[in-house]
């Protein structure tokens, strides 16, 4: 489809698609295919950058290969490493323009540095490069070299005309660019056609035919960098008033010369809080008490109403236990905003056991709203026929599973409107009489769920058949509880370096060669104690039961028995109440 906003981009700059890689003894050199005198080389001593400003060597490189992008440079003790990609895969276009996901990813030192390095700052060292391992395998980076992916179609159709002859960075949200902290060193040698802004998220696209009017569906989601992290490790807000796992989702439908776009939001519950791995299944809520509070959550919501309008906030926790402590908070201080309508549904309670269709009680709360917010439409020439005037923000605890359910179910309503509104449908009709379309946009739903959950939880989401099926089947349930378990091992075990990569990749934490080691000792260290407590709960419940198979012959094995089943249980009880030092933990940034 062909609108007045590609129209517009005619004078677009040029990011380079195709890149050679030439591995010199001193430096690397960085070079267009396309025009071979477009390029950079990074000294492999020190990480300087010089532009090539059509300068060919005669010397040869020792390795050439192809890469796909930069996705910038970070400097640790060492000195500095550039992150390039090494394979892309094309999932679509937006707006004409192909759309990839990034494959692989590598590391490259530009350091000659570190044999200089003390012995503890090699450790440190080490455990960044661990950390760096991590990021290149970074799930769900979207990029394009011929647009910017950040901007939601309503607002890129708001821009002046003429702003995409702009270097992509500068067209971008920063909110949504995962490694804007790497591109530092690329914007200032001014490498405009080598800067990629990459967006973490998810993109789905698929064609429906209804019958015989042709449409297509997209799934745009971009995941905030604010308070990028781990499950665990990042709940809640920071002071700033930003919030983890918030998500900005777009569905753009294109039927003929027209598209349209709906926007929802998601994101944890806005205020100070946390849930720290302690082995347990499910660990306790914990909400901080701060004077600054109320203007944490004033803070977001101003930015949420500034950003996209009216706010509808939908919050699906329990309103029993822990859940329901923080949600009654939450109400609390929603009540103290004069500008958002707060809508508690308890989801678990009135959608569980199969009763999913019990979510049209909430949509009946809603609707009214929910449709004077309405949805974008632009006419081919990129002008807006209707505008999206709000929206919805829905969240649960992880923001992931019930939250997945309840946004393709409201996406569902919205699209059932927008093709009735271009002519796809008659008033009488909706997508759910179309089994194939509608197949297909449950499936991308469930991809997309899915897609979003690996990059918070490191696992599939959960409750993926209530939104391809409406209802739980055994292998769903079975599917949901071995994802459960992969949770609790990667929340407990894993998650502590996962959210040390964030942190670094992020520029959240600062690498400082005067500062205190990341690693230094902290209590028990769980890459010691772990496999030691381990060993010896599985020794005692061994010799416990080889005693208790032995107690029926005299009664020294019974009395054996039960000292090996007492020292036991001991020692699973005093692991238990270490639960907190034994979990992997973040090494290099607080909580807040």
């Amino acid at each position: 489809m062909e609108t007045e906003i590609e129209s517009n981009s005619t004078n677009r700059f040029k990011l380079w698609s195709e890149l050679e890689l030439q591995e010199f003894t001193d430096k690397f050199v960085i070079k267009s295919m396309e025009s071979p005198e477009e390029g950079f080389s990074i000294s492999r001593s020190d990480g300087t950058i010089d532009n090539l400003n059509g300068d060919d060597s005669s010397e040869v490189p020792s390795k050439v290969s192809t890469v796909y992008g930069v996705a910038g440079t970070i400097r640790l003790l060492a000195g500095t490493y550039i992150l390039v990609i090494t394979s892309r895969k094309e999932v679509g276009t937006y707006l004409g323009f192909p759309v990839f996901l990034v494959t692989s990813m590598k590391t490259l030192p530009c350091n000659e540095t570190s044999r200089f390095l003390t012995n503890e700052e090699k450790k440190d060292e080490a455990y960044f490069m661990t950390l760096l391992k991590i990021v290149e395998s970074t799930p769900g980076l979207y990029y394009s070299y011929g647009t910017d992916i950040t901007l939601n179609l309503q607002r890129r159709s708001k821009l002046a005309k003429g702003w995409m002859s702009k270097p992509i960075w500068k067209q971008g949200d920063p909110r949504f660019v995962w490694n804007r902290n790497l591109l530092e060193d690329l914007i200032e040698n001014k490498l405009d056609g080598f800067v990629i802004p990459l967006l973490q998220g998810s993109f789905q696209t698929g064609e429906m035919k209804l019958g015989k009017s042709p449409a297509v569906i997209k799934l745009f989601s971009r995941r905030c960098t604010r308070r990028l992290g781990t499950r665990m490790w990042r709940r809640g807000a920071n002071l700033e008033g930003d919030t983890a796992n918030f998500i900005e989702t777009e569905q753009l439908l294109e039927f003929g010369d027209h598209i349209s776009s709906f926007l929802q939001v998601r994101g944890s519950i806005p205020l100070l809080w946390e849930q720290i791995v302690d082995l347990s299944y499910k660990p306790r809520l914990n909400i901080i008490n701060h004077e600054d509070t109320s203007k944490v959550v004033e803070r977001h919501f101003n930015d949420l109403l500034k950003r996209y309008g009216g706010c509808i906030v939908v919050d699906l926790t329990n309103q029993q236990g822990d859940e329901g402590l923080l949600s009654k908070a939450y109400a609390e201080e929603m009540h103290k905003l004069p500008n958002v309508r707060y809508v508690s549904f308890d989801f678990h309670h009135s959608c569980g056991n199969g009763n999913f269709d019990n979510i049209e009680l909430l949509y009946k709360e809603i609707s009214e709203d929910f449709e004077n917010q309405g949805y974008l439409i632009l006419d081919p020439e990129g002008k807006i026929l209707a505008e999206q005037k709000g929206i919805i923000r829905s969240n649960c605890i992880d923001c992931l599973d019930r939250t997945n359910v309840t946004q393709s179910y409201l996406a569902q309503k919205s699209l059932n409107s927008q093709l009735q509104k271009l002519g796809a449908l008659s008033s009488e009709e909706t997508l759910s009489m179309f089994i194939e379309d509608f197949e297909l946009f449950k499936t991308l739903w469930v991809e997309h769920g899915d897609e979003i959950s690996l990059e918070y939880s490191g696992t599939h989401a959960l409750k993926r058949d209530l939104v391809r099926y409406g209802k739980q089947t055994m292998s769903g349930i079975i599917k949901d509880g071995m994802s459960a378990i992969s949770r609790y091992f990667l929340n407990n075990f894993q998650d502590g370096l996962r959210q040390d990569a964030s942190d670094l990749i992020s520029g959240r934490y600062t690498v400082n060669r005067n500062g205190s080691s990341p690693l230094s000792p902290k209590g028990f260290e769980s890459i010691s104690y772990l496999p030691v407590a381990s060993a010896l709960v599985i020794g005692g419940l061994t010799v416990t039961s080889i005693t208790l198979n032995q107690a029926g012959r005299n009664a020294q094995h019974l009395l054996s028995s039960m000292v090996c089943a007492g020292l036991t249980a001991g020692l699973m009880a005093l692991i238990k109440s270490n639960g907190r030092q034994i979990c992997s933990r973040p090494r290099l940034c607080g909580l807040l």
